[in-house]
C-alpha cells in the first residue's frame, strides 16, 4: 500500500507539493483550516466585483509554465493569461512614469526621464537577465541543504553581487531619483529594503521589464483553481474547514496530525502553513527554533489593505499603480529600522476591471488598496480609518477625481487578519525576506532537523517569499521527502 501523507495547508507551495507527491504514488490529504483552497491567495465575491485579497502580481510566467508542463499540461489548460500593457503606472509627486510591455517602450520612457539612461538601462536589463537565467537553472531548484549548492561557475564569478547591494548598484549608474525608485521596486516582492538585498536579485528587474506582467482572466484564484483541479485530477484529497491542532509524534517521528479533535494517522506530516506557527504544534523539545531566533529574523512586510466596490469607472489609472509620490526611503525605515505606522506612506492600486471587465459590473471598477507596513504593529478601526482618508485623499489628488462618494463597499483587512485567518507570524503578508544572511542554506530547512518525517514548505522556508517561489517550494520539498523514504 502506498504511504499516505497529510498535508497542512493549501496555498501554492502545498498545492503544489501534493501535485508531485501525487503524482509519484503517495496518498495525499490536504488540511486547510478556512472554507477555501488557495491560503493566502484567496477570492472575495461580493455584490458583482470580485477581489483577489492575497497576490496580485502575475511575474515569472516560465516558472508557472514548467510547474504545469511537469504533469504533461500548460497554463493554458486551466486559465488564460493576458500581457498587461502597461505593465503598470508610477505616480511620484510631479510626474508619472509608464512601464510599458516591451523594453522599447520602457527605454523611451527612461529617456523622457533623464536623457542617455535608455543605454544604461538596457546594460542593466542584459547583466539581470543573465541572473535570472543563472538563479532559475543554477540556484532556486536547490533544496538548501549545504552552501556548496551556491557554488557554480557563475556564480563564483559573481560573487561581489551577494556582497554588494541592488541599491548600491542601481545608484552606481542612475541618478535621478525616479528611475532609482523604479528600479528598485521589483526587489520589494523579495521582503526587504533594497540596501540589503544582495545585487544578484537584480534578476528581478529582468522578470519585471523582461518577462513582463501578466493577468490571469478571472483573477489571480483562477490559478489556485487551476492548481486544486489539478492536485484532484491526480487523487489528492482536499479536507477545507479543518484547522490542524497539532502535529503527532511517535518515537521521534511525525505520525499524524491532530485536526477537530480528530487524530489522524500519516506516514509523512508536511506543512505549507506559517513555519512558526507549524513548530508551535509540537511539543518544546521538538521545536527547531526558537522565539529568539524568530525575533531576530527580517520579515517582509505586514499590509494594511482595502477591497472596494465603486459604482463607476475611474480616470487616469491603470491595472496596476503605485503611489510613490513621498518619501520611498523614510516608509523603508519605518518599517525596517523602527517599526511604526508610516507618516507618509508609499501605497499600491490595483484595478484588475481595467483590462478585465469580468471582474466588476458594467460601468463599475474593483479596487484594491495596499500600504506596506511592519509586522507586528497594533491595528485598530481607528488605525485603518486614518490611512484610509490618507490614501483616499492623495489618490483623488494625484488621478484628478473625486471617488470619495462613488464607493459602494469597502472592506479592510491588516494584521490582526492575517495573524487570526493564516496563523501568520506578527501578521507578516508574505514570509521571510530573502537578504545575504536568510539565503539557500541559511533559511528554515525543509526538513525537520528534530522530528523524522516532518517537513516544510512555503515562504519562510526555500527559496523564498513570492508565488512562483511558493510553487518551486513545493517541488523541492517533494523531491526531497521522495528521496529520504
Amino acid at each position: 500500500m502506498s504511504k499516505s501523507i497529510a498535508i497542512i495547508g493549501s496555498g501554492f507551495s502545498s498545492l503544489s507539493a501534493a501535485c508531485y507527491l501525487a503524482k509519484q504514488g503517495y496518498q495525499v490529504t490536504i488540511y486547510e483550516k478556512n472554507d477555501t483552497v488557495g491560503g493566502r491567495a484567496r477570492q472575495l465575491i461580493k455584490n458583482g466585483f470580485t477581489f483577489d485579497i492575497g497576490p496580485s502580481w502575475y511575474w515569472m510566467p516560465d516558472i508557472f509554465e514548467r510547474f504545469f508542463a511537469d504533469f504533461g499540461k500548460k497554463t493554458s489548460d486551466y486559465y488564460e493569461l493576458e500581457k498587461l500593457s502597461p505593465a503598470y503606472k508610477i505616480f511620484f509627486e510631479d510626474d508619472v512614469i509608464t512601464i510599458g510591455d516591451s523594453m522599447d517602450k520602457i527605454c523611451s520612457e527612461f529617456e523622457r526621464v533623464e536623457k542617455g539612461s535608455s543605454k544604461l538601462l538596457r546594460s542593466f536589463i542584459s547583466k539581470a537577465r543573465r541572473n535570472y537565467e543563472i538563479a532559475i537553472n543554477e540556484i532556486v531548484y536547490r533544496p538548501g541543504l549545504s552552501p556548496f549548492e551556491l557554488v557554480t561557475k557563475d556564480t563564483v564569478l559573481r560573487v561581489g553581487q551577494f556582497f554588494k547591494n541592488i541599491s548600491g548598484e542601481v545608484r552606481r549608474q542612475f541618478k535621478n531619483p525616479k528611475l532609482i525608485a523604479t528600479l528598485e521596486f521589483p526587489v520589494l516582492f523579495l521582503g526587504a529594503k533594497p540596501s540589503n538585498t544582495p545585487a544578484f536579485y537584480s534578476f528581478m528587474n529582468y522578470a519585471d521589464f523582461g518577462l513582463g506582467t501578466w493577468h490571469p482572466r478571472g483573477g489571480m484564484y483562477k490559478i489556485i483553481d487551476g492548481m486544486r483541479q489539478l492536485a484532484e485530477e491526480l487523487g489528492v484529497k482536499i479536507e477545507t474547514n479543518h484547522p490542524v491542532e497539532g502535529i503527532l509524534v511517535s518515537d521521534g517521528q511525525a505520525s499524524g496530525i491532530e485536526t477537530k479533535g480528530e487524530k489522524i494517522q500519516a506516514d509523512m506530516v508536511l506543512s505549507g502553513a506559517d513555519y512558526h506557527h507549524t513548530e508551535t504544534l509540537l511539543e518544546k523539545p521538538m521545536r527547531q527554533y526558537s522565539e529568539s531566533f524568530w525575533s531576530k529574523k527580517t520579515f517582509a512586510p505586514s499590509s494594511l489593505l482595502f477591497y472596494i466596490g465603486f459604482d463607476k469607472k475611474l480616470k487616469n489609472i491603470e491595472h496596476h499603480n503605485l503611489f510613490f509620490d513621498t518619501d520611498f526611503e523614510l516608509h523603508a525605515r519605518e518599517i525596517y529600522d523602527t517599526p511604526s505606522w508610516p507618516s507618509r506612506p508609499l501605497f499600491y492600486a490595483n484595478f484588475p476591471s481595467v483590462t478585465d471587465l469580468s471582474m466588476a459590473p458594467e460601468e463599475s471598477e474593483t479596487g484594491f488598496f495596499l500600504i506596506p507596513i511592519a509586522p507586528g504593529l497594533e491595528d485598530t478601526p481607528e488605525l485603518r480609518s486614518q490611512y484610509f482618508e490618507i490614501i483616499m485623499k492623495r489618490f483623488q489628488e494625484r488621478t484628478g477625481q473625486s471617488v470619495e462618494n462613488n464607493i459602494i463597499f469597502k472592506e479592510s483587512f491588516c494584521v490582526n487578519d492575517f495573524v487570526e485567518q493564516y496563523n501568520s507570524y506578527k501578521g507578516n503578508a508574505y514570509g521571510m525576506a530573502n537578504t545575504l544572511s536568510q539565503t539557500a542554506f541559511l533559511r528554515p530547512g525543509l526538513r525537520s532537523k528534530k522530528v523524522k518525517n516532518l517537513y516544510f514548505t512555503g515562504q519562510l522556508t526555500v527559496p523564498g517569499p513570492g508565488v512562483p517561489p511558493s510553487l518551486i517550494s513545493g517541488k523541492l520539498v517533494s523531491e526531497l521527502m521522495s528521496k529520504t523514504q
